[in-house]
């Protein structure tokens, strides 16, 4: 068994939902996550990321405000699978709320053996 991180990419430059879409969205989400977690196959729920008061450093220092300059894409948050495969995490991801929203993806990456220092 393999550990994937589920990564939520969002194409609206972090645009706020309503009060009440944000509700059905988190409900969405609580139940996929719990979809998971029912299979033994959630190991972290991750974390979602703020849009606000963020950085991008880039090359030479130099530090804009971000993640909204130039890009089109943001990543929304994340979390980690146990599963056999990258196919099989990626059915766990066709699943995710986060692609009802026109343009937004969820990338699929295994994690690497972390390196004790």
């Amino acid at each position: 068994m393999q550990e994937f991180m589920l990564i939520f990419r969002h194409e609206d430059g972090g645009k706020l939902a309503s009060p009440e879409q944000m509700q059905v969205w988190m409900q969405m989400t609580m139940d996929w996550i719990g979809g998971i977690a029912a299979q033994n196959k959630l190991v972290s729920t991750g974390s979602g990321l703020a849009f606000d008061d963020s950085r991008v450093v880039g090359h030479n220092n130099v530090v804009t405000n971000g993640p909204f300059g130039d890009i089109k894409e943001t990543i929304g948050g994340f979390i980690i699978v146990r599963a056999e495969s990258a196919d099989e995490a990626a059915e766990f991801a066709k699943g995710s709320p986060v692609l009802l929203g026109d343009g937004n993806t969820v990338e699929v990456r295994k994690l690497a053996k972390s390196v004790e220092l």
